[in-house]
């Protein structure tokens, strides 16, 4: 297994909600605070959970919440490099999967690390055919 965790989007809501799947993510956390591994999220995964959490909480609340995260040890990556627009370009065309969802997969792939993930109504005709890792949470 990789020492780069890439959460996708239902990851952290699973850590947030307190959801299945969520002492996972929990643990992952942990090790990340340890420097142990290294927990990552794009900056288009993290607003599928920002724009959740304001239907939800309102902006009050989603401000708060997300102040948090990005004190955290979640690793947010800012900008699209050449290697993760190619590859999720690739996944996207190939798989005919979210744009989001494309995104996070580039990321593990570019980073060699694993997707951290419940979304296996997406995924794992991804996995079957792709050497990406995977860490299903549920």
């Amino acid at each position: 297994m990789s020492d780069v965790f890439i959460l996708d989007a239902c990851a952290l809501v699973a850590l947030l909600q307190k959801e299945d799947g969520a002492e996972i993510v929990k643990g992952l956390y942990t090790k990340a605070v340890a420097d142990e591994i290294a927990l990552k999220m794009n900056r288009l995964n993290l607003l599928e959970v920002y724009y959740g959490c304001l239907r939800e909480y309102g902006k009050e609340k989603t401000d708060e919440l997300f102040k948090k995260i990005t004190e955290s040890p979640i690793q947010v990556i800012s900008e699209f490099s050449d290697a993760v627009f190619e590859e999720a370009g690739r996944l996207k065309a190939t798989y005919r999967i979210s744009l989001a969802d494309s995104v996070a997969l580039a990321e593990a792939c570019v980073h060699n690390g694993t997707l951290v993930t419940s979304d296996h109504h997406e995924f794992d005709v991804i996995e079957q055919n792709e050497s990406i890792h995977f860490l299903w949470i549920r």
